[in-house]
């Protein structure tokens, strides 16, 4: 239903965000089918996805706590450890004690990229990239920024309202 029968359905309740946030999500929607075919197609998983990158971007020697990899990906230190458990059985990454010097009052555990976990996180992160620069590509580069820029603003105005909890 659009905006104007809403309007005229409901008469005095606002409207205007329609014209907004009902293309978001349809956009975020098929956005994220696509992308999970895609990995499909790849053969990683998002989690999967996630973690390696997170690792591959931290630099040499690709290695972070399972406390900064919770921290970076925002997900649960429980969820971290599954998504570790996984990747270590599948040989992509290895856990060893952290340094103890880290100060924390508990052994740390470091999680770092294997050669494996290299090798499929930059052609996963490669492939991904260059389908989704396709998807962009009818939109003009001056209209790409102009839209990233309205997007951080509204993301930005949105984690200000909206809590978590």
């Amino acid at each position: 239903m659009s905006a104007a029968a809403w309007e005229r359905e409901l008469p005095g309740v606002p409207v205007s965000s329609i014209g907004v946030i009902t293309p978001l999500w349809r956009v975020a929607k098929t956005l994220a089918d696509d992308r999970r075919r895609t990995l499909h197609r790849i053969g990683i998983d998002p989690a999967t996805l996630d973690l390696l990158s997170t690792l591959r971007r931290s630099g040499r020697p690709w290695s972070l706590t399972t406390r900064q990899l919770a921290a970076q990906t925002l997900v649960t230190a429980g969820a971290i450890s599954q998504r570790v458990a996984r990747a270590e059985r599948d040989g992509l990454v290895v856990r060893a004690p952290s340094d103890p010097s880290t100060g924390s009052g508990r052994q740390a555990v470091s999680v770092t990229l294997t050669a494996a976990g290299h090798t499929l996180v930059e052609r996963a992160v490669r492939e991904l990239l260059t389908h989704e620069e396709q998807l962009l590509a009818e939109l003009p580069a001056p209209d790409r920024l102009a839209l990233a820029e309205l997007l951080g603003r509204l993301g930005t105005a949105l984690s200000s309202k909206i809590s978590d909890g």
